[in-house]
């Protein structure tokens, strides 16, 4: 664990040098843990692909001071992790994948293939960032590995299921975005007016399940009226 000072109110505890899914849950337990211990002049704490970002009040605590209590609550290397696994629906239909067929050419394959492929791994939510709600999910299969799109979309449809690089992502609001677009989800990941507006957590784990149209219409109506929530199957204690 590597201490950089970020001015006199946090500091980037650096906890590995590349991402993968074992770090993200380490750094999503640290997080967790130092929030529910909330020790004297803690402000935050905001977790990255490789780092911990604590935020501190100077005049209550020290960095020194909640550095050594990172220490004490760090996971242990033996320490079991286990997250939540949700399972979130997604319709490759061709009306909610535009990019589907250009990422199918691209990566040599057929757009079945792209979609067993995608569907086919649990990914982990290494971060939540870009936009409210937005997980980065890792990792992709490496056949399916491609660059951002060489032209961004100005509007991208809430929901909209991406690949870019070597992760996958939701975009839980309509925004701009460069990814391609290859599914779509009815699921709402983030409710402002919710108790805990972002349905995914940093360290979460996610599953796609493969809907027809007509499934993902009767899942939005029902997402709409309140009476579904994705099956997730809780965090092990």
């Amino acid at each position: 664990m590597r201490i950089e000072r970020c001015g006199d109110r946090a500091f980037l505890l650096r906890l590995g040098d590349r991402p993968d899914a074992a770090l993200s849950r380490r750094i999503a337990m640290l997080r967790q843990r130092l929030v529910q211990a909330r020790p004297a002049g803690l402000d935050d704490a905001v977790g990255g692909f490789v780092t911990l970002l604590v935020m501190f009040d100077p005049d209550i605590t020290t960095a020194s001071a909640l550095c050594d209590i990172a220490r004490e609550l760090m996971p242990r290397d033996d320490e079991d992790t286990s997250a939540r696994t949700w399972t979130l629906p997604v319709c490759y239909d061709p009306g909610m994948a535009p990019d589907l067929p250009d990422v199918a050419a691209a990566v040599g394959m057929s757009t079945d293939d792209v979609v067993r492929l995608h569907t086919s791994r649990r990914y982990t939510v290494y971060l939540i960032g870009f936009s409210p709600g937005f997980p980065y999910l890792g990792d992709v299969d490496t056949r399916l590995m491609l660059p951002r799109r060489a032209d961004p979309r100005p509007r991208v449809p809430a929901g909209s299921v991406a690949i870019a690089t070597a992760y996958t992502a939701v975009y839980p609001q309509e925004t701009a975005g460069g990814w391609h677009l290859i599914g779509r989800t009815p699921v709402r990941l983030f409710d402002a007016t919710a108790p805990s507006p972002a349905l995914l957590q940093a360290g979460d784990n996610v599953c796609f399940q493969t809907v027809t149209l007509a499934e993902y219409d009767s899942l939005r109506a029902k997402v709409a009226a309140g009476s579904y929530m994705p099956q997730c199957i809780e965090r092990a204690t």
